[in-house]
């Protein structure tokens, strides 16, 4: 996977950051989602590096990245985003463009917000800001997405249900929310990377430790920044089979944050990145170079 990419482990302070780089021209971060690593692109960016240096990044706590114990915010998306402004400084990257699929989506959220000098533009993938996520609920939405009060309960609880059998819990995720089976959704090399990834206790930790953060700090950081939306130009994309279109209605979501939106369906489920890479790659490009 990556070929022609270089593979960097970047510190930046209390973590490391692990991230693989391609291509050349404006500069374009892929942030993955729960609960894979930056695998999750590997057959997407390989179609970007030729209108863009590409940076694929594994989020504090997933993938190769460093795990530190949770201390209460260290999984915060304000500390990911953190991370990853400081991985792209010393990778000479002064602005660029965030594409951010799940968790991802939300720390390119945060990205826009806390940097808005260096995001050019915001493209959240198949998520609706984290507010909404714990104020616009009802009994369909909480059953459909009970991770989201499962997994912020108090440590060691969800770890231990998570760490009996752990292949078995997260490929349930990866099915039930992609809508396909794993050799139909996910390429081999994609999958043995993930289970290798989520096998790790320290992943299961911190994987649990960023849903906490979203149900209480993250809460508080968006709840003090919904009088300054996003201002660089924003696509909310979403899987066209999957279900947070028929729970929510996701472009007037991001409309409520953003002054500049459009929005678009993505073929596929929850998973579009691994399952539709092509249709992804040309809506980016397209995006992301609107003068071409």
């Amino acid at each position: 996977m990556f070929k022609g990419f270089t593979r960097r482990r970047i510190d930046v302070g209390d973590v490391e950051i692990e991230c693989v780089v391609g291509g050349a021209g404006p500069a374009v971060l892929l942030l993955h989602g729960y609960p894979q690593r930056l695998e999750q692109w590997a057959d997407l960016a390989p179609l970007l590096t030729g209108s863009f240096t590409v940076v694929c990044a594994d989020l504090r706590g997933y993938g190769a990245s460093s795990k530190p114990a949770d201390t209460g915010g260290t999984y915060s998306f304000r500390a990911m985003a953190a991370d990853l402004l400081a991985v792209m400084t010393e990778l000479g990257l002064d602005r660029f463009a965030v594409v951010g699929h799940d968790r991802g989506g939300r720390v390119a959220h945060r990205l826009a917000l806390d940097a808005p000098g260096r995001v050019t533009a915001l493209v959240p993938c198949d998520v609706v800001p984290t507010l909404a996520m714990y104020t616009d609920v009802d009994r369909e939405r909480a059953a459909r997405y009970w991770q989201w009060y499962f997994l912020p309960l108090p440590a060691p609880f969800p770890e231990r249900l998570i760490g009996a059998d752990p292949d078995y819990y997260f490929e349930n995720c990866l099915v039930s929310n992609g809508g396909v089976g794993l050799e139909e959704g996910y390429g081999a090399p994609q999958l043995a990377a993930y289970r290798e990834a989520w096998r790790d206790p320290a992943m299961i930790h911190a994987s649990c430790a960023d849903y906490r953060a979203g149900a209480t700090v993250d809460l508080e950081h968006d709840r003090a920044d919904l009088d300054a939306p996003v201002a660089c130009p924003t696509l909310a994309v979403w899987g066209g089979e999957g279900l947070l279109k028929d729970l929510f209605d996701v472009e007037a979501q991001w409309r409520a944050r953003c002054t500049d939106v459009r929005g678009v369906a993505a073929p596929g489920g929850h998973f579009f990145p691994e399952q539709a890479p092509a249709f992804l790659a040309e809506t980016l490009t397209a995006f992301l170079t609107p003068d071409a």
